[in-house]
């Protein structure tokens, strides 16, 4: 029988490829990481010696390291209860990625992941978020302090809430985002709070009870209480409400994916979810960009916002392929005004949104941070409601700006927004 010509080749590049590893981590260990078991540990030849520091990071036994975009900050660990694999992800100081996959996503300083943590692109764990085991993620951002409880799945939601971790938004476990329609589409990421007034870490916490659910895509206000067992499928925009409810009404009636009634308000919580992704953009590279030093590098904040804007990138996937499908059902309207629309979102997402609020509100940050340091949450905690709102006002005006102009492109088909 003919032998293949590439029948050595695969063990040779194999071999290569380990004592390329190999030699990476001699040059590590030499440099201070701890690496336990290193026979066991794979890193990749591309990740360049100075994007691992060498103050108190920790890479436990069976671990995989590979992508050059990864960062790995001062006293973080990784497989701390099992082998983790991390592909291209930015990981903040004192970050704790216990076991799991995690890929293209960014973890600020604090941040915490759980035993058999699922963790896609598109994420970010802001300071001190945390999800206990087994949790997916994906196109998931939460801001700092929101803690998710163990066996959840929450793909595509954006969650801020909280001023502390003793005062922080939470998801109990067993949760689930119902994020995939009937009509296979994902046109579904909800909004838990807001980018303009989550930021500033001044507002009440948001609880979604376990063992219960959400239909994206939603909106909720802070200060929602969701009691356990509670399916959510409807947005509340009203702040300090409880909400709760018993098992689901049964029923058996005819049914056609694709024609559901409730079009107009999922384009338009589409809009304004996009609209507050923009927002978190113009925050990060107006804002953040003030913070960087030793404890916030240059990478970690590229990292953020490129995540961010591979969001905006998905969620504008996302409406198309609605689009294209409602465009298949013989409803016109949209689908005629779809490429205007499109446009004006890009465009909107490329520019800076530069004006006398966002000016004032830099001076305001840059005199705090020259009396404050660097310490992102101390600065935010030392800004009087006043100068915060100030910070909101810019914020929301993104939001407004962005819904206002797509909602003209497509006239009145998504209704008041």
């Amino acid at each position: 029988m003919p032998m293949s010509p590439n029948v050595f080749d695969a063990p040779s590049k194999g071999h290569r490829s380990e004592q390329m590893s190999t030699e990476k981590i001699k040059g590590l260990l030499r440099q201070g990481v701890k690496i336990q078991n290193p026979a066991t540990v794979a890193i990749a030849p591309e990740i360049e010696d100075v994007r691992i520091a060498n103050r108190g990071v920790v890479i436990h036994s069976g671990c995989r390291i590979s992508g050059k975009h990864t960062w790995i900050s001062a006293g973080a660990k990784i497989g701390t209860a099992g082998p983790a694999i991390i592909e291209n992800c930015q990981i903040g100081p004192g970050v704790d990625l216990q076991s799991g996959f995690f890929k293209d996503s960014v973890f600020l300083a604090g941040s915490r992941c759980g035993p058999g943590s699922h963790v896609r692109e598109g994420t970010i764990l802001e300071e001190q978020a945390s999800i206990a085991h087994t949790v997916g993620l994906k196109q998931t951002i939460l801001f700092p302090f929101v803690t998710l409880g163990s066996l959840i799945n929450f793909c595509d939601c954006l969650m801020a809430g909280g001023t502390s971790r003793k005062n922080h938004s939470e998801v109990g476990s067993s949760y689930i985002h119902f994020n995939f329609t009937p009509s296979q589409d994902k046109a579904t990421a909800s909004l838990i709070g807001d980018v303009p007034r989550g930021v500033m870490l001044n507002q009440s916490p948001i609880f979604l009870g376990g063992q219960g659910g959400m239909v994206g895509p939603l909106r909720l206000n802070f200060g929602t209480t969701v009691a356990a067992g509670t399916i959510l499928r409807k947005d509340e925009l009203r702040p300090n409400r409880l909400i709760y409810g018993g098992a689901a009404k049964g029923g058996n009636i005819e049914f056609r994916p694709g024609r559901s009634s409730g079009a107009s308000r999922i384009i338009k919580n589409n809009l304004v979810y996009i609209g507050n992704l923009m927002a978190l953009s113009q925050w990060y590279r107006e804002i953040r960009k003030l913070f960087v030093s030793a404890e916030f590098p240059e990478a970690i904040l590229e990292g953020l916002t490129l995540t961010v804007h591979r969001a905006i990138e998905e969620r504008m996937r996302r409406l198309g392929e609605l689009v294209e499908k409602k465009k298949d059902r013989d409803d016109m309207t949209l689908s005629a005004a779809w490429p205007v629309l499109e446009e004006k979102l890009m465009r909107q997402c490329d520019c800076l949104a530069e004006n006398r609020t966002l000016d004032t509100f830099k001076e305001i940050m840059a005199s705090q941070i020259s009396r404050k340091g660097k310490e992102y949450m101390v600065v935010l905690r030392a800004l009087s409601l006043e100068e915060a709102g100030l910070g909101t006002t810019w914020l929301q005006g993104i939001v407004d700006k962005t819904v206002a102009e797509a909602s003209q492109a497509i006239k009145y088909y998504a209704g008041p927004v």
